[in-house]
């Protein structure tokens, strides 16, 4: 893999899984610094803020900054504001959520919105379930952060947005818009971000149908960890295939 730019790094599964650290990957961070190649971790997470995921990874021994982090909520607020300015947005998502993307200039409701914005909500409610439904109903636009079904964690995986996705959509026979991985706007954003050619940056993930499906939407090179959700035979199911896989990211620029 040549003329190598930057690079784009998946966070759970890829990096740490739950409150757990990989191993080695604090030290593939240090030999991207070293050869002064830039980087910006994504992540479709969207429960907790850009702060929240800096302070996780400084924790774990990663030396980065808060400018190396773009989530699907960063992503999903400048999509708002590009193509629905002014609209008001009705926010299913926790508490960090909800003030993140009023800081980003987002006018939120829960009157007659104009856009129902489903996240990764891990106090979700049926007050919330049964608004969203009502609202979508009323003719609401759909707009989701990202379309994982699980989400990784220290003991396994947990239900994410995936599934509540799908029962809006069939309760309100409505399509939702998605934002995050696999949408190629990331990739759009993670480039501007380090400010490299698009086409000269690898992906780097432990999911076939968002990180290693966005890098071939976009048309740029991946590579696929075994430290998550995929597993080698899982490729036999999908048409989708990476550039390389490894079993971690510790085996990357050594």
């Amino acid at each position: 893999m040549n003329n190598i730019s930057g690079f784009m790094i998946d966070m759970d599964g890829t990096v740490y899984k739950g409150g757990n650290v990989i191993k080695g990957a604090p030290e593939f961070i240090e030999r991207l610094k070293l050869k002064k190649i830039p980087f910006v971790f994504l992540t479709n997470n969207s429960s907790s803020d850009r702060e929240h995921y800096y302070n996780k990874l400084i924790k774990m021994g990663f030396d980065v900054s808060i400018d190396n982090i773009l989530t699907s909520t960063t992503a999903t607020a400048a999509y708002i504001k590009k193509y629905h300015p002014g609209k008001t947005v009705y926010p299913v998502g926790t508490p960090k959520f909800v003030s993140e993307i009023i800081g980003m200039g987002l006018t939120v409701t829960d009157i007659d919105p104009d856009i129902v914005l489903l996240s990764f909500d891990t106090t979700i409610t049926y007050e919330k379930i049964n608004n969203a439904y009502q609202f979508l109903k009323n003719g609401a636009e759909f707009i989701a952060t990202h379309p994982d079904d699980l989400c990784p964690t220290e003991d396994g995986y947990d239900i994410d947005i995936g599934p509540f996705i799908r029962m809006l959509e069939s309760m309100t026979s409505t399509k939702a818009t998605v934002i995050g991985k696999p949408n190629v706007l990331m990739v759009k954003m993670a480039a501007e971000t380090m400010n490299v050619p698009q086409e000269e940056t690898v992906m780097i993930g432990d999911r076939i149908y968002t990180d290693i499906k966005m890098a071939s939407d976009a048309g740029i090179r991946s590579i696929m960890v075994l430290t998550g959700e995929a597993r080698e035979d899982d490729l036999k199911e999908h048409k989708i295939r990476p550039t390389v896989i490894v079993s971690s990211v510790d085996h990357i620029l050594k």
